[in-house]
C-alpha cells in the first residue's frame, strides 16, 4: 500500500511539470506573437537580407585611340577563378555535356583532369587547390587561376565543379607597345583590387572620362550559397567609360620616336624630343621621346622619364628664342627685314660684353642676315630698339611663362622673370634664349603662331570623347589669340627661309619643299652652373602654305660639340609628315632675304 507521503510527492512533481510546461508554452506563444505579429516586418526583412546578395557590375574602361582610330589603350575582360573547398560531396552531379537532357555523375579526378585541360595546368598541382589534401582543413577561398579569358571561363563553368566561381577583372592592354607611351601613361590596381585606375599620363588625367560608373545586381541565394533561379533580379546597369580620341597620328609618332632614339644614341644625350604640330589647328600630331615607356611594363623605365620630356622639362632654348624678339621688333615697326647693321663678333652694352659663339669678322648685315647667321651681338642691337617691357609682353603673348595644358599632368611653365627682376646681363641674354626657360612644346607653339598668320592656337592633344552610344563629344575649339600682325608673320617666314637657304639651318633643307626655321644652341644650367648644351631646330614647311611645325631638341649631348646636330632628325620627321598627308612639293620660288649688305653673300663664318 502506497503511503500518503509518496502520493503527495508525486502530486508535487506533476504540479511542477505542469507549471513548467505551461510556462514554456506561454513563452513560445509570446515569441510567436512577437515574431508573427508585433515584429513581423523586422524578422522578414532580416531573413530577406540573409538571402540577398549584391554584386558590383564593373564598367568597361574606355579605350584611347589615335586620330585614325588605331587603338593605343584598351580594356579587356579577364577572370580570376576561385573555389570554396568546404562541404564538397564525394562526386559531382552535372548536366550532361553531350547536349542531351538529364544529368550525370562524375568523379573528382575526372573533373580535375577536365579543369587541367581547360587551364593548361598540371592536374596534380591543380588537385591540391581544388580539394583539401590529407587531413587539411577545407578553405573557403582558394585561387585556381588568374586572368583567364571569357572563353576559358565559360569552358570551366561547363565542367560543373560546385562552389567554383569567377571574379571579373579588368585588364589594360596597350597594343602598340611603346608608341606614345609617355603620353598614354599607365594604370594601377584599384584599392579593392577589382579594377584598374589611372596612375600616370592620359590614363590619369582622363580618369573621369575613361572610368565609367559601376552598376549593381541584387539576387537571392539558398542556404548553400547558390542563386535561386526563380527569384527576381534587381539590376542597375553599369555605364561604360568614354573612349578618348587623340590628335596623335601613331605612324608619325613612331617615326618621331625612332628619330629621337637614334639621335640620343648617336650623342649619348640625356634626352631627345621631337614634336609635330599642325599649323592651322594647333593639333599635336606626334610627341616622340627618346626614353621609351612601355605602358605594359612601366617599371622598366626610370621614373623621371615616365612623363614626356616635351612637356615636363624646361630648359634655356638658346637661339630658337630669338624668334619672338625679331617678330616683336618687326611687329613694332622698329626694324625692317632689310635694315642694315654693322655686326662685330663682340660688343659691350652698358658694361656687359656679348659674344657670338664663333669668332667672325665685323660684317654689314641685314636684320634677316643677323637672324640667319644667329649672331647674338646683332640680335641685341635689334632687341634694344624696344623696351624691356615690350619684349617681355611679346614673350608672354607667345606663351612663355605659362604651362601648356594639353590634358597631361606635370606640364612645366618654365621660368620667365618680370623685367623689373632682370639683372644687368639678363636684360640682354633674354633676347637670345638665355636667362629664362621653356619646354619643347613651348617652342613648337611659338613657331606655330608665327606660321599661322600671327595667330596662336592653344596646342591640343585630345580631339574628343566617344560615348557608349557611338556619338562623339568634341572638345571646344582651341583658344585663338593674335600675337603679331599677319604682315609680320609673312616677313618672319621669309627671314626663317633665309636661315635654311643661307644661314645656320642649311642642313635642314628638304628637296622639293620651301622650308624655314631656326637653329638653337643654348647653355644647359645645373646646380654647378652652365655645364652642358641644348641643341634644337624648329622648322616650318611648306612656306608658301605652312602646314606643319617640327621641333627637334637634344639635351646635354656628349662628345665633340662641332658634330652636334639635329638636322637629320628634323628632315626625317618633316619629310615623313609631308608624305603622310600628301602635301605636294612647292611650286613657288624662295623669298629668302640677303644676309649681307651688297652683292657678295658668301662670307666666312
Amino acid at each position: 500500500m502506497v503511503s500518503s507521503t509518496a502520493i503527495d510527492t508525486a502530486k508535487k512533481r506533476m504540479r511542477f511539470v505542469l507549471i513548467l510546461s505551461v510556462t514554456l508554452l506561454v513563452i513560445i506563444l509570446a515569441r510567436l506573437v512577437w515574431v508573427q505579429g508585433i515584429n513581423a516586418a523586422t524578422v522578414a526583412n532580416a531573413a530577406q537580407q540573409n538571402r540577398e546578395r549584391e554584386e558590383v557590375i564593373a564598367p568597361t574602361r574606355g579605350s584611347i585611340e589615335d586620330r585614325n582610330g588605331t587603338i593605343l589603350a584598351v580594356s579587356v575582360d579577364r577572370y580570376d577563378l576561385v573555389i570554396d573547398q568546404r562541404e564538397q560531396d564525394d562526386d559531382i552531379r552535372r548536366a550532361k555535356r553531350d547536349g542531351s537532357n538529364g544529368h550525370e555523375r562524375i568523379s573528382w579526378d575526372q573533373a580535375i583532369q577536365e579543369l587541367a585541360d581547360a587551364l593548361d595546368q598540371d592536374p596534380n598541382e591543380l588537385a591540391t587547390k581544388v580539394r583539401p589534401q590529407d587531413d587539411a582543413k577545407p578553405k573557403g577561398y582558394v585561387v585556381i587561376a588568374k586572368s583567364v579569358t571569357p572563353e576559358v571561363r565559360n569552358e570551366v563553368r561547363e565542367i560543373g565543379i560546385p562552389r567554383l566561381s569567377s571574379l571579373l577583372r579588368s585588364e589594360r592592354q596597350y597594343p602598340q607597345g611603346v608608341i606614345a607611351g609617355p603620353l598614354l601613361g599607365f594604370v594601377r590596381n584599384s584599392e579593392d583590387q577589382t579594377s584598374v585606375v589611372g596612375a600616370e599620363g592620359l590614363e590619369l588625367s582622363q580618369e573621369d572620362h575613361l572610368a565609367g560608373t559601376a552598376g549593381s545586381r541584387k539576387y537571392e541565394i539558398s542556404a548553400d550559397g547558390v542563386r535561386i533561379p526563380v527569384t527576381e533580379v534587381e539590376e542597375t546597369p553599369a555605364v561604360n567609360g568614354q573612349d578618348v580620341l587623340l590628335t596623335i597620328d601613331s605612324d608619325i609618332n613612331y617615326v618621331a620616336q625612332r628619330a629621337a632614339e637614334k639621335k640620343q644614341a648617336q650623342f649619348n644625350a640625356e634626352w631627345v624630343s621631337v614634336v609635330v604640330e599642325e599649323v592651322k589647328t594647333g593639333k599635336i600630331l606626334a610627341i616622340g621621346d627618346s626614353a621609351e615607356l612601355d605602358p605594359n611594363d612601366p617599371g622598366a623605365t626610370a621614373p623621371e622619364f615616365r612623363r614626356s620630356t616635351s612637356i615636363t622639362r624646361a630648359f634655356e632654348p638658346g637661339s630658337t628664342g630669338k624668334a619672338p624678339i625679331f617678330a616683336a621688333a618687326l611687329d613694332q615697326g622698329v626694324v625692317k627685314a632689310t635694315d642694315e647693321f654693322t655686326v662685330p663678333n663682340k660688343k659691350t652694352f652698358t658694361k656687359e660684353t656679348i659674344n657670338d659663339s664663333l669668332e667672325h669678322s665685323t660684317y654689314d648685315m641685314t636684320v634677316a642676315g643677323i637672324f640667319a647667321r644667329s649672331y647674338n651681338t646683332g640680335t641685341v642691337m635689334v632687341g634694344n630698339k624696344m623696351s624691356k617691357q615690350t619684349r617681355y609682353d611679346y614673350m608672354r603673348a607667345f606663351g612663355l611663362g605659362t604651362p601648356i595644358q594639353v590634358g597631361l599632368n606635370g606640364a612645366s611653365a618654365g621660368q620667365l622673370a618680370k623685367p623689373a627682376n632682370w639683372d644687368r646681363r639678363q636684360q640682354y641674354t633674354t633676347m637670345f634664349g638665355q636667362g629664362y626657360s621653356q619646354t619643347v612644346l613651348h617652342t613648337a607653339s611659338i613657331f606655330q603662331t608665327i606660321a599661322n598668320g600671327g595667330v596662336r592656337l592653344s596646342p591640343s592633344l585630345i580631339e574628343g570623347y566617344r560615348n557608349e552610344d557611338g556619338s562623339v563629344t568634341k572638345i571646344p575649339d582651341p583658344e585663338k589669340k593674335r600675337v603679331i600682325k599677319e604682315s609680320t608673320s609673312k616677313e618672319m617666314l621669309k627671314i626663317m627661309e633665309s636661315v635654311v637657304d643661307y644661314g645656320t639651318g642649311y642642313k635642314e633643307a628638304i628637296p622639293g619643299y620651301r622650308v624655314g626655321g631656326k637653329t638653337g644652341t643654348g647653355q644647359a644650367a645645373s646646380a654647378k652652373g652652365y655645364d652642358g648644351y641644348t641643341y634644337s631646330f624648329a622648322g616650318v614647311a611648306p612656306l608658301e602654305d605652312p602646314q606643319f611645325v617640327v621641333v627637334a631638341t637634344m639635351y646635354r649631348p656628349k662628345g665633340n660639340w662641332k658634330d652636334f646636330s639635329v638636322a637629320d632628325t628634323f628632315t626625317d620627321v618633316m619629310s615623313h609628315t609631308l608624305n603622310t598627308f600628301n602635301v605636294p612639293p612647292s611650286t613657288t620660288k624662295s623669298e629668302a632675304y640677303d644676309v649681307f649688305v651688297g652683292k657678295e653673300q658668301k662670307k666666312s663664318w
